[in-house]
């Protein structure tokens, strides 16, 4: 099954930022404070970027749990990218949980299901490499 998703950008009135929208939901993208007209007002690409990865897997390890019948407990998910080279690229990125849950097989086994079926994970690794890390709770 095939969806395309997709977001559109517009000036933020009274700044150079973009106000990025879907549905009912906005974001803001922008440069660092005084860098390009940029007012340090919302997110920069790379940061969007570990967003989504992040983003993405702290759901992943949701739908995960649903599937299999498991209740979370506290979850924390930390995504970084690491940039490089010029022109500047993203070179690698990472992933790291804590997933608590009624056992802790119960919680490796979500966490392994979200690095197996991650979306945005999985559609990046073919550019540059995403390393997950499981992380006690």
């Amino acid at each position: 099954m095939s969806r395309t998703l997709s977001m559109r950008f517009q000036n933020l009135p009274g700044s150079r930022a973009g106000l990025g929208r879907t549905g009912t939901r906005t974001l803001i993208a922008d440069r660092p404070d005084g860098v390009a007209g940029g007012q340090g007002l919302g997110f920069n690409g790379a940061e969007l970027l570990a967003a989504a990865l992040g983003g993405c897997f702290w759901n992943d390890l949701h739908y995960a749990a649903e599937a299999r019948g498991i209740t979370l407990g506290p979850v924390d998910v930390a995504a970084e990218v690491t940039l490089d080279g010029h022109p500047l690229r993203v070179t690698a990125a990472g992933i790291r949980a804590r997933v608590a849950a009624e056992t802790p097989a119960q919680a490796r086994e979500c966490f392994d299901a979200a690095c197996a079926d991650s979306t945005i994970a999985n559609s990046v690794m073919a550019a540059f490499p995403v390393a997950f890390a499981f992380e006690d709770h």
